[in-house]
């Protein structure tokens, strides 16, 4: 739904909600998996400058793991709710909104 629909006479209704909070997923999805690549790059530069100190190369595989494994979790919990919309026919709860089921 677009913005402009959830408006009357200018203001903001409880049909905004959704719209808003899409949006908040939107922008959190995406701050993830830049904050992701710049983990993996940073973790990259560890091993690199780490000049075989073991305590640096540790770091810096821990570095990468953690930040992998995060983005998977994302990507994984988008992947169950697709699922289970599939496996139980409910493709509304893969939709916000109020009036979608």
């Amino acid at each position: 739904m677009p913005w402009d629909k959830c408006l009357e006479k200018g203001v903001a209704t409880l049909n905004c909600i959704p719209i808003v909070f899409s949006n908040i997923l939107n922008w959190a999805l995406a701050f993830a998996g830049v904050a992701a690549l710049f983990l993996i790059i940073l973790s990259g530069i560890k091993f690199i400058t780490s000049g075989g100190d073991p305590k640096q190369v540790e770091g810096a595989r821990k570095t990468l793991t953690y930040a992998i494994i995060g983005l998977l979790i994302i990507l994984f919990s988008f992947f169950i709710i697709n699922i289970i919309s599939y496996v139980t026919g409910v493709n509304c709860i893969k939709l916000f909104g109020f009036d979608n089921c």
